[in-house]
């Protein structure tokens, strides 16, 4: 299996399987390589961080000189990949869903620009908050931007779409979102490959002023996305992603989203449901299936991974008496990823959810690796504040968030991307001094740095500790787009040369690294430390590799 993996991988033209065993993301990422792909732009996120990772893996990619480096941040992505439609080439940028927060401004303006050569944004929702900080629907963006959505059931349909996806994004000139979920991006499934398809050859837009959205310009192209609109719904209608199975049983019918389908079969033998079923993987919602649905049954049970979206929309411009039934009655809890049992509750049927877990069994909750450079540096950041109110320090998204967590216990704020200096600025202009940020080298270099030059010219009494062990860590430890120049970063926003100090976090340089800290928060301004030391988990990789 690992052989066969390996040369799946590296020789991505080569092997054409019948069936491939494909997660979700490799899905995504091997159907945009067959489907004639010029370059993926991403930031890493769990869940989507391996789409772009088979990408730079491949063989194939290499050969053909695809463009697949990792990006500064979503918004950067968002915008190359726009670039490279411009240019009449085939792009993708990918992210999770709270990165296409960060990328908001170009993507909502990208629906109106339009595309050139196929375009596809994915983002890859996390229900349940494996890995995140909410459990956003990425699909109210797409309605928000009024642009086309795809949503796979299983690995076969996400390999699909892809080729849909950029066929339809050249046909009307439109970016495609493609949405997926945790459970599809990690689990694993056969998946048949398609003929490959060349690149477009480079071919700039037929009109030059159609990505200058100029006022007089912007409204014309607004005009034009609010008239395409029928199309995308007579897309949707005659999709082969939209599928209307019809049953006898119609005291109840069901809406069924993506790989929510999954779970309903598995609470019927044979997985042959008894009701009308209405499987949904292109939106805008096919109105003509829906009402069909809705007006030969008694009932109608909404089933989607994430926010009540459909159920929303039905709400909306469903008149009636039609009892609907899904997330926003309670018939599906509001709140995580659906799963089998919760389906069979939903529908009446036995309660699968089994024994509870012996109370012997504990929850281990995660912790920093041994060795890892963060820890010496929060052992002494403590020290440095043990005789200070607790409170003062502002965090960010990384691994070292574990800080949060005993023993160390050493941070106080986990918001977003690069919210840590910002918030730390906040709280000193509110008069919390000293006020300490710590930040990661690759969060840094994401969207630390303008927060970092707003407390420069306001000259804020702030102290910002950036961890740098080299690596974006906490992804699976790509590479960070500071690497080698976050001192220069530092001098050119501003930072007084005397303030940005390099520390070595290890125990025999302790009370040199408390003497330092404690210089840099007693300075009524803004001070720079970098704990540096490359993280322990690479450290272990490049000497297993040394030695192979």
């Amino acid at each position: 299996m690992k052989i066969f993996l390996f040369l799946l991988r590296y020789n991505h033209n080569t092997i054409m399987a019948h069936k491939l065993l494909l997660l979700g993301d490799e899905a995504i990422a091997v159907g945009a390589l067959d489907a004639g792909l010029s370059g993926i732009y991403a930031y890493p996120g769990t869940p989507s961080t391996e789409i772009t990772e088979y990408v730079q893996h491949s063989r194939t990619a290499k050969e053909n000189h695809i463009h697949c480096s990792w990006s500064a941040n979503e918004k950067t992505a968002m915008e190359a990949a726009l670039g490279m439609s411009y240019a009449g080439k085939r792009a993708m940028v990918c992210m999770k869903h709270v990165g296409l927060n960060v990328a908001a401004d170009p993507f909502i303006n990208s629906a109106i620009t339009g595309a050139n050569g196929g375009l596809i944004v994915v983002s890859a929702d996390d229900p349940s908050m494996h890995s995140s900080q909410n459990e956003q629907d990425s699909r109210v963006y797409g309605k928000f931007a009024m642009v086309p959505i795809l949503e796979p059931s299983n690995q076969q349909e996400a390999y699909d779409m892809v080729f849909y996806a950029f066929d339809f994004s050249e046909k009307y000139k439109i970016p495609v979102l493609l949405r997926i979920t945790t459970r599809m991006a990690h689990s694993r499934s056969g998946v048949v490959r398609r003929e490959c398809r060349d690149e477009n050859t480079m071919h700039m837009p037929s009109d030059l002023r159609q990505f200058v959205l100029l006022p007089a310009i912007a409204r014309k192209r607004y005009d034009n996305l609010i008239h395409t609109q029928k199309h995308f719904l007579e897309e949707s209608e005659n999709s082969p992603f939209n599928l209307y199975t019809d049953a006898t049983d119609k005291s109840k019918g069901i809406i069924v989203a993506g790989i929510a389908i999954n779970y309903l079969k598995e609470n019927f033998a044979g997985r042959s449901i008894p009701y009308p079923l209405l499987k949904i993987g292109q939106y805008p919602l096919p109105r003509k299936q829906v009402e069909k649905l809705v007006a030969e049954c008694g009932e109608v049970l909404i089933l989607e991974d994430g926010y009540p979206v459909i159920e929303e929309m039905l709400r909306g411009y469903i008149p009636g008496t039609k009892k609907i039934r899904g997330r926003l009655d309670g018939t599906i809890p509001r709140t995580g990823e659906l799963n089998p049992n919760i389906l069979a509750v939903a529908l009446g049927l036995p309660d699968t959810k089994g024994l509870p877990v012996p109370g012997l069994v504990v929850n281990r909750p995660p912790q920093l690796c041994a060795g890892c450079p963060h820890i010496d540096s929060y052992i002494a950041l403590n020290e440095v504040l043990k005789e200070l109110t607790k409170g003062r320090v502002f965090s960010d998204i990384g691994c070292y968030t574990l800080g949060a967590l005993p023993p160390y216990e050493a941070i106080n704020s986990c918001v977003d991307m690069g919210a840590s200096i910002t918030m730390a600025k906040g709280a000193a202009d509110a008069g919390l001094v000293p006020s300490v940020a710590v930040i990661g080298d690759s969060t840094f270099t994401h969207s630390g740095i303008t927060g970092l030059l707003d407390a420069v010219n306001d000259k804020s009494p702030v102290t910002v500790i950036i961890l740098d062990n080299a690596t974006t860590a906490m992804t699976g430890g790509q590479d960070s787009a500071g690497e080698g120049r976050i001192e220069d970063i530092c001098k050119g926003v501003g930072v007084e040369e005397a303030h940005i100090r390099v520390i070595k976090p290890l125990k025999k340089y302790h009370e040199e690294n408390v003497r330092i800290m404690k210089e840099e928060l007693d300075y009524p301004g803004v001070s720079v430390i970098i704990p540096r030391r490359e993280c322990i988990v690479n450290v272990d990789k490049r000497m297993r590799q040394k030695f192979k």
